[in-house]
Formats: structure tokens, sequence, C-alpha cells
């Protein structure tokens, strides 16, 4: 069965309703859980990342592909040795294991969609 997440109304941040915040790394960035696991969805997880003014957000390398759209700010993204700015609308894929974090380059949050596989499931 499919599952709606409203908008929370009124709300200057990028909120959900029914949608958990999560801290995402030491350097206070968030992640909501948009569409995942827990709504019955076994292909992808969608998930919104929020990155607080002139912050990072982890650096990571891993084996999941991404899918990233950006919804508010300016960011420099690093993938693997590159280096790349963008911004509200612009979309960047990043393969699975390559080196990939965003900046930050702006005083106001910087916020961006995330679409990956679902992780593994673990053996019993």
């Amino acid at each position: 069965m499919g599952v709606v997440h409203k908008r929370v109304k009124d709300s200057a941040d990028w909120r959900w309703e029914d949608v958990n915040v999560e801290g995402y790394n030491t350097n206070n960035a968030t992640k909501q859980v948009l569409i995942g696991d827990k709504d019955g969805a076994p292909n992808f997880a969608m998930r919104c990342f929020t990155v607080p003014a002139r912050e990072f957000s982890s650096l990571d390398k891993h084996e999941r592909d991404h899918g990233v759209m950006v919804m508010q700010g300016r960011a420099r993204v690093q993938l693997g040795e590159r280096y790349e700015e963008v911004g509200v609308g612009d979309v960047v894929y990043i393969p699975g294991w390559e080196v990939h974090q965003f900046e930050n380059l702006t005083d106001e949050p910087f916020v961006f969609l995330c679409i990956v596989p679902p992780l593994p499931k673990k053996q019993a």
C-alpha cells in the first residue's frame, strides 16, 4: 500500500509529518528518511539532508549509488578528487565507492534529497 508524508505546513524548514529528524554526523547535519523500509519500499530509500550554514556533510565512501537533487542553498560537492559547485535544481550522481562530501557555501541551510538503494539485510 502506498504512503504519503505531508510536508509540515507553515514550516520554514523542510520537515514532514510522521518523519523523524535524526542527527547525521558531528557537523550538526540532519537526515530524514522520507520513504524507506518502514514505508514498505524494498528497492530504494529517499532521504532529505540538511547541512547547517558553512558546515559539511560527512566525508563518505561506501558501496551504494546516490541520486541527489538540491532543494535549497548552494554547496561545493567533492566527487573523488574533483570539486563542483551546485545549487537549487541541480542533480548529482555519486557512484558506489566514490569519496563524496557537500560543503555548504552559504549562511543558510543547504538541503538536498538523496535516493539510494536499500541497505543490505543483515543475516540472522
